[in-house]
């Protein structure tokens, strides 16, 4: 079996007979079971995706198939599955199971794209390495002594690795587009509110986004279209109506580019992802495109606004986690108060726990003011930069990461720094705009290189039709 580009190769050979979706589906069983020491996958489902794959065969041959029939996809574990595990990376779901699908998940099932498992990520989506799992780390097939990116860390290495044709992951500071750049895959966060965040385990509700993870714009173009759209299920779903992003257009358009000024000066970057973004303003430059430098305001607050804001947001999404309805519940509690306390601090793991307290703090009568009154200010401010730019721009450059994939363990002791792994992505999310992580090569170790682009609200269209070029 091949490692395809695209689905449209799948579709291809599927239709003439060269295999059938069930040996597609074995072959990426294979794949997984040969490549545990990735540890992408925590829990897989070879009987029920055979089961599946055998039906998918049955609407093909009668015509009946859906859009996605062939498309193995794996799932964060972040996302509910009716009967399945749910954990989230973490002790504090031990033994929970979903009681219901998520509406993106259903609308991908409607058209017949099959689950093989759920992937590995950072307890609770906080984390930009998937070393918080209570599964542990997950690890970079490009070099297994390399941390794959988070918080949806096994849903990239799961495409990087070939274990899936396609993962979906979860987007609130950048969780789908670092680790796709740290894998070299393509990763798509699409404007908050375009998919419905029914069935996703909340984070930080105002930021979190669900998006796929792919090998081609194309895909992660056909994957957005089946996923977004109104649900009734979630009052913050946009009505917009979905667009034909999988259409590409032929027309060859000259945009206004910006590029981020202060990632084209700072020495801070990498030297290799610097050079691949100079030669990539200039390469858009050659082509005809108006690119020009765009200096973002407010970037040394991006950080802070983004961390008093979701770990404020955490705080309050967490508390349902006491040990009492479902979950983990201490075996060493002897009262009522212990219960909630001993299952909460035994529960969490350490970067949760952190995130909670800070979150605690922010929104404390006390600090209120100062802290989350203050950053959503900042953050109002950020939005309506990102509307001044996009008023002058087509599109946003910059960079996704400051540097390729660091060591497993190097960050652990110092969260300043692992918090600023996020600094190129965090804005995105701010905003509320959507972004894409593109593959762009490798450094002098071999590791992949990502540059991402962003658009103004709702113009995923665009940006996908850009992204396509671009690539």
């Amino acid at each position: 079996m091949k490692n395809f580009r695209n689905f449209s190769e799948v579709k291809s050979d599927l239709a003439e007979r060269n295999f059938s979706v069930e040996d597609l589906v074995k072959y990426y069983l294979q794949n997984i079971e040969s490549q545990r020491h990735l540890n992408a996958f925590i829990e897989v489902w070879p009987d029920e995706s055979l089961d599946l794959a055998r039906k998918v065969d049955s609407k093909i041959k009668a015509g009946t198939a859906g859009k996605l029939a062939g498309m193995v996809l794996g799932i964060k574990d972040i996302l509910c599955y009716q009967d399945h595990k749910l954990s989230v990376g973490s002790k504090i779901l031990e033994g929970f199971e979903s009681q219901f699908t998520a509406t993106s998940l259903q609308r991908l099932l409607d058209e017949d794209g099959i689950f093989i498992g759920r992937q590995n990520c950072d307890e609770f989506a906080m984390g930009s390495s998937s070393e918080s799992s209570v599964f542990g780390p997950t690890r970079n097939a490009a070099d297994t002594e390399r941390v794959s990116g988070g918080s949806s860390g096994g849903s990239a290495v799961a495409v990087q690795a070939d274990m899936c044709f396609a993962s979906i992951g979860s987007d609130t500071g950048g969780s789908v587009r670092q680790p796709a750049a740290f894998c070299g895959v393509v990763g798509l966060k699409p404007t908050y509110s375009r998919i419905s965040r029914y069935g996703l385990v909340a984070y930080g509700s105002s930021f979190d986004c669900i998006g796929p993870l792919c090998r081609g714009v194309e895909d992660a173009a056909l994957l957005l279209e089946i996923m977004g759209g109104y649900d009734e299920m979630d009052n913050t779903s946009s009505s917009k109506p979905i667009e034909k992003y999988s259409e590409f257009s032929s027309e060859v358009k000259k945009w206004k580019i910006g590029y981020m000024s202060q990632a084209a000066t700072s020495d801070a970057l990498q030297p290799e992802i610097k050079t691949a973004f100079l030669s990539t303003i200039e390469k858009l430059r050659s082509e005809g495109h108006v690119v020009e430098p765009v200096e973002l305001p407010l970037q040394e607050y991006l950080l802070p606004t983004y961390y008093i804001l979701t770990t404020s947001e955490a705080s309050s999404n967490l508390a349902r986690y006491d040990g009492i309805r479902y979950g983990y519940r201490s075996p060493n509690a002897k009262t009522l108060e212990e219960v909630y306390k001993m299952s909460r601090s035994e529960g969490f793991g350490k970067e949760v726990k952190k995130r909670i307290l800070l979150g605690t703090l922010s929104l404390s009568s006390d600090y209120y003011d100062a802290y989350f009154t203050k950053a959503q200010k900042v953050r109002r401010l950020i939005q309506e930069s990102a509307q001044q730019i996009f008023s002058e721009h087509d599109f946003l450059i910059m960079p996704t990461t400051p540097a390729t994939a660091f060591k497993i363990g190097d960050k652990l002791q110092d969260p300043l720094a692992m918090y600023l792994a996020d600094i190129f992505t965090v804005w995105a999310n701010l905003a509320g705009v959507p972004a894409i992580n593109i593959p762009f090569g490798r450094d002098a170790d071999g590791l992949p290189i990502g540059l991402q682009a962003h658009a103004n609200f709702f113009e995923e269209k665009k940006l996908l039709d850009f992204a396509n070029s671009w690539k």
